[in-house]
C-alpha cells in the first residue's frame, strides 16, 4: 500500500500500484481492489459492542482490586491469626489481643500500597498501550486494544503485534513471525485468504486482515491469559519466603501443640490464663510481616519508577534486573537515538571508477540512456536524449536523489534510517513504485521497482553495502572507512532480478552510498559506565556493521568496543559461541535469530541476561532473556514481550531499576532476617518450657510490645530505606544462616533470665515478676539483633534504634502503661541480672555473626 492509502481508504487509482501495470508488492499475488475494504460503520461497531463482540483481555500489567484485596486478606497466616484473636477476644483480656489489630492495619496498609501501585501501573499502561489502527465508515483510526470488535479491519507495518485473530485481506510483501507460537523461526509470508494468529507479529511489509476472533476466544488470549497477568511470583525473593513459610509450618505446628498439651494437662492451669499463654507462645512464631513486607517493598518501587516512566509489566523483573551480570543492548534506539541525518550522499561509478567504467558502455545504469534503465537527465528509456557531459555528473545525483525520495515514499512505515532519507530527500520527481520489497532484519536490504512517467522500469535495492556487494569489492573499502567513523552506510544499487528473486541481491550494479549520522544518546555514557563499576558486563548486539557499531561504542567509553566481531562468523556451536561471547563485547550483523542463540548461549554459562531493544528484531531474544526491557518507542511487539517499558526512551533509566532491585532484596533480606530470628526463638522458647514442663514467661501483649519495637516498625522503615548493595544469591541460605544463630542465642538468654527470676522470685505475683526480668532480657537481645541489622549506620537509622528504646523505656516508667501490658520491674536484682544476660548475649551475637560474615561471605 501507498503511503496515502494508510491515512484513507478511497477507491485505486492511478500510481497506487493497484491498477493496471502495477503489482501491489514484490509476490504478486494481486490482491484484487485491495484498498476497496472500507472497514465497518459506526453502526455496525455499535451492534457488535452490544452483543459483547469486543476485545476484552485482561490487562497484563495490573491485578484487579479484589484479587489484591483476597491476596493480602486471605492468607494461611491470618486465617491462624484470626483463630488465635477471636480466642483472646473471648478469654480476654483485650490488651492480650493487641496481636490482632497490628495485623488489621498490617494488612490495610499493604492494600493501599497495592492499589497505589496498581494506579501507577494502569496509568502508565494507558501511556505504553498500543493502540492498532482500524477502519472504520472509510477512514483509518487508531483505538485502543479493547475496542476492537468482531469483523473490524486492522492495518498492519512491520513490528506490529497481531491482537486478534483473523484473516488477511491485503498483502503488501506481508511477512508474520509465529515463533511465539509455534516456535517456527522462519518468517511466515502471509497472501489474501492466509489466517493469522494473535501472538503473532509482522517482520515485513504491511497489509491488513480482518478480526474474525476477538477476546478470549483468540489463539493467544487462549493459551496465556493467566501467565500474561500481572504476577507476583517466579522470583527468587518470593520462592525463597515461600519456603522459609514452609519451613515455619514445620516447625510450629509440632511445637504449638506441645504447648498447649504441657499448660493443659501438665501445669493444670486455670483455663483461661493457660489459653493466653499459649496464644502467647504460638503468636510470634509467625513472621506475619514478611510477606506483607515484600509485596509493599515491591510496591513502592513500581510507583517509584513510574514516576520515572519505567513501566513494571511483571513485579520479579525490578529484582530479576538487580540479579544481573550481563546485559545485552541493540545499539540502535538504546546506545543510539531512533533518528538519524544522511551526512553525505557519495556516488560510486564516476569517471575513472571501476564501476563507472563498467557501466559507460549502455549497461542499463544511470546515464547511459539504454534500454530498461533511467536516465538521469531525462528520465527516458529506450531513445532517451542522454545529457550533455558537463552536466551528467550534476544531474545523475538528482536523479539518484529522486530514486531515494521514491524508495521512501513507496514504504507506509519508514524505520528510522529510510525516515533520515525521506526528511533529506522528498521529492520523488516522476518516479514511482509499481511493487516493493520491505525491509526485513533477516535480509538486510529493501527494495522496489520504479517506474518513470514514459513506462521505463528499473528495480532497485537499498540496504547492507556487505550483504549487497560481493567480498573484495573496492566500494567495500570506502565503506569501511565510513563505518570506522561510527557511520552509518548504506548502498543504493541497481538489481537485474525481480524483486520477489530469493537471489535479487546478487550481481547488483552499486550507484550510491547514503551516509547516516547516529545521534548519540547523552546520558549512554554514563550508563555504560555505571554497569562496569557493577561489574555487569555489557554487550552490544546489533544488525549493524561490525565495525561501525564498534566505533560508536567505542565513542561511548565501552571495553572492548575496539574489537568488534562479525557475527557471520561466530560459531553455531553453543558452547562455542558462549566462549566468544564472553571475550567479545560488540557484534554486528547479528540477525534476530542469532541474538536469541546467543542469550541462550549465555545463559547456558550460568549467566543472568538481561536485554534491551526497541525493534522487531528484538522480539525473540527479549522473549529469552531472563529480563527483558523495551524502549517506549519501540514496535508494538517488543513492548508485548518485555518485562520493562521505559516509556520516556531513556536507557539512563536502568540504572534506576537495578537500583529499586538492590533495594527490595537487600531490605527483605535483613527484614527476614529479623523476622526469622523472632521465630526461632519464639519456638526455642516453647521447647524448653515444654521440656521444664513450667509455664510459658509471656503473654501476648508482650511478645506484641517487643515484636512492635523490635521488628514491625524497625523492619517498615529498613525495608523502604535506600539499599545499594549488589544483590547476591541464595537468599534462603543468607538468610538463615544469621537468623538461626541469633534466635537461638536471643531465647537461650531469655529462658536464662527466666529460670533464675523462677528462682528469685517467690510468692502470688511472682509469675508477672518473673515474666518482667524475662521480657527486659529478650527485649534488649533482640534490640541488638537491630543493632547489627541497621548496619551501616545513617542518622535516621541510630535515631530509628534510639526510638525504639525510648518507647520501651516508656512503658516501663509509665504507671498505666505498666499496668496495661503488665510490665513491672520487682527489686533491682534480677533487672540487673537481666541486663548483664542481654549484654553476654549481645557479645555472643558479635562473635557469631562475624565468624558467619567471614565464613560464608566470599560464596555469596
Amino acid at each position: 500500500m501507498t503511503q496515502r492509502a494508510r491515512t484513507e481508504v478511497e477507491e485505486p487509482g492511478p500510481g497506487d500500484g493497484s491498477g493496471p501495470g502495477g503489482t501491489g508488492h514484490q509476490t504478486g499475488d494481486g490482491a484484487p481492489d485491495q484498498r476497496r475494504h472500507g472497514g465497518l460503520s459506526a453502526a455496525e461497531v455499535a451492534e457488535r459492542v452490544g452483543r459483547g463482540e469486543v476485545n476484552d483481555i485482561p490487562v497484563r500489567s495490573s491485578r484487579s482490586t479484589a484479587d489484591i484485596v483476597r491476596s493480602n486478606v486471605f492468607t494461611r497466616f491470618n486465617a491462624i491469626i484470626g483463630v488465635l484473636f477471636a480466642i483472646i477476644l473471648i478469654v480476654g483480656p483485650i490488651q492480650d489481643g493487641l496481636f490482632g489489630f497490628v495485623i488489621v492495619a498490617n494488612t490495610g496498609i499493604g492494600i493501599i500500597q497495592e492499589l497505589r501501585a496498581k494506579k501507577t501501573l494502569d496509568s502508565l499502561a494507558v501511556i505504553g498501550e498500543a493502540k492498532p489502527t482500524v477502519r472504520r465508515d472509510g477512514q483509518a483510526v487508531q483505538v485502543s486494544t479493547s475496542e476492537v470488535v468482531l469483523g473490524d479491519v486492522l492495518e498492519l507495518g512491520p513490528g506490529d503485534k497481531i491482537i486478534v485473530d483473523g484473516e488477511v485481506l491485503e498483502a503488501d510483501g506481508l511477512e508474520i513471525d509465529e515463533s511465539l507460537l509455534t516456535g517456527e523461526a522462519d518468517p511466515v509470508v502471509k497472501k489474501p485468504g492466509d489466517k493469522l494468529m494473535s501472538g503473532s507479529f509482522v517482520v515485513a511489509g504491511g497489509g491488513a486482515f480482518t478480526a474474525t476472533k476477538v477476546g478470549r476466544e483468540a489463539y493467544a488470549a487462549q493459551l496465556a491469559e493467566e501467565a500474561s497477568r500481572f504476577t507476583l511470583v517466579h522470583s527468587e525473593l518470593r520462592t525463597g519466603i515461600s519456603r522459609i513459610l514452609k519451613y515455619v509450618t514445620w516447625m510450629m505446628v509440632p511445637t504449638a501443640i506441645g504447648l498447649i498439651l504441657s499448660h493443659l494437662f501438665t501445669l493444670n492451669m486455670a483455663g483461661d490464663e493457660a489459653v493466653r499463654r499459649m496464644v502467647g507462645g504460638i503468636v510470634p512464631m509467625i513472621p506475619e510481616g514478611l510477606v506483607l513486607l515484600t509485596s509493599v517493598a515491591f510496591a513502592i518501587g513500581v510507583i517509584r519508577l513510574g514516576r520515572k516512566q519505567c513501566l513494571v509489566q511483571e513485579l520479579p523483573a525490578i529484582e530479576g534486573l538487580a540479579r544481573v551480570d550481563v546485559v545485552c543492548l541493540d545499539k540502535t534506539g538504546t546506545l543510539t537515538e531512533g533518528g538519524m541525518d544522511v551526512s553525505e550522499l557519495r556516488m560510486l561509478g564516476s569517471p575513472g571508477g571501476r564501476s563507472g567504467e563498467e557501466r559507460s558502455e549502455g549497461d542499463g545504469s544511470p546515464g547511459d540512456g539504454s534500454e530498461g534503465g533511467h536516465s538521469p537527465g531525462d528520465g527516458s528509456g529506450e531513445g532517451g536524449s542522454g545529457q550533455d557531459g558537463s552536466r551528467e555528473g550534476c544531474s545523475r545525483e538528482a536523479y539518484v536523489r529522486q530514486v531515494l525520495g521514491a524508495l521512501g515514499q513507496a514504504d507506509p512505515r519508514p524505520n528510522a534510517s529510510l525516515q533520515a532519507i525521506i526528511d533529506a530527500y522528498p521529492d520523488a520527481g516522476p518516479l514511482r513504485a509499481t511493487g516493493t520489497l520491505p525491509f526485513s532484519s533477516a535480509r538486510k536490504y529493501s527494495g522496489a521497482s520504479l517506474e518513470n512517467g514514459d513506462g521505463a522500469r528499473a528495480i532497485w535495492l537499498l540496504g547492507a553495502p556487505d550483504v549487497l556487494l560481493p567480498s573484495g569489492d573496492e566500494a567495500l573499502s570506502a565503506v569501511d572507512d565510513l563505518n570506522a567513523q561510527g557511520m552509518r552506510v548504506l548502498l543504493l544499487a541497481r538489481s537485474g532480478r525481480e524483486l520477489d528473486d530469493p537471489e535479487a541481491h546478487r550481481d547488483v550494479q552499486p550507484v550510491a552510498l547514503v551516509v547516516l549520522e547516529q545521534r548519540l544518546r547523552p546520558d549512554a555514557r554514563d550508563t555504560l559506565r555505571y554497569f562496569e563499576e557493577q561489574d555487569v558486563q555489557a554487550k552490544v548486539i546489533s544488525g549493524d556493521n561490525a565495525v561501525s557499531v564498534g566505533a560508536v561504542a567505542g565513542k561511548l567509553g565501552l571495553p572492548g568496543a575496539d574489537a568488534p566481531v562479525d557475527a557471520r562468523k561466530l560459531p553455531d556451536d553453543a558452547d562455542a559461541m558462549a566462549r566468544r561471547l564472553e571475550e567479545g563485547a560488540v557484534f554486528g550483523r547479528v540477525t534476530p535469530q542469532q541474538k536469541q542463540r546467543m542469550v541462550g548461549a549465555l545463559q547456558s554459562r550460568r549467566h543472568i541476561v538481561a536485554m534491551t531493544g526497541d525493534g522487531v528484531n528484538d522480539v525473540l531474544a527479549l522473549k529469552d532473556a531472563d529480563i527483558g526491557v523495551s524502549m517506549g518507542a519501540g514496535s508494538e511487539a517488543t513492548k508485548a514481550v518485555a518485562q520493562i517499558v521505559l516509556l520516556n526512551n531513556s536507557f539512563a533509566t536502568l540504572p534506576s531499576v537495578v537500583a529499586e532491585g538492590r533495594r527490595v532484596i537487600g531490605n527483605i533480606t535483613r527484614v527476614a532476617t529479623l523476622f526469622l530470628t523472632k521465630t526461632v526463638y519464639s519456638v526455642l522458647l516453647a521447647i524448653l518450657v515444654a521440656c521444664w514442663q513450667i509455664p510459658y514467661p509471656y503473654l501476648p501483649r508482650h511478645l506484641t510490645l517487643l515484636s512492635t519495637l523490635t521488628i514491625g516498625v524497625p523492619a517498615f522503615f529498613l525495608a523502604l530505606a535506600p539499599n545499594k548493595e549488589r544483590a547476591k544469591p541464595e537468599f534462603v541460605k543468607r538468610v538463615m544462616r544469621y537468623s538461626v544463630p541469633s534466635g537461638l542465642i536471643t531465647g537461650v538468654a531469655a529462658f536464662l533470665t527466666y529460670m533464675a527470676a523462677r528462682s528469685h522470685y517467690t510468692g502470688p505475683d511472682a509469675l508477672s515478676a518473673e515474666t518482667s526480668a524475662a521480657t527486659l532480657t529478650l527485649f534488649l537481645t533482640a534490640m541488638w539483633v537491630l543493632v547489627i541489622i541497621a548496619r551501616p549506620y545513617t542518622w535516621w537509622r541510630v535515631g530509628l534504634v534510639l526510638a525504639m528504646a525510648l518507647g520501651f523505656l516508656v512503658v516501663l516508667v509509665v504507671p498505666w502503661l505498666q499496668k496495661f501490658f503488665d510490665l513491672r520491674l520487682v527489686g533491682t536484682t534480677m533487672p540487673w541480672v537481666a541486663v548483664g544476660v542481654a549484654v553476654v548475649a549481645a557479645v555472643l551475637l558479635e562473635v557469631v555473626w562475624r565468624v558467619v560474615r567471614g565464613r560464608f561471605e566470599e560464596e555469596g
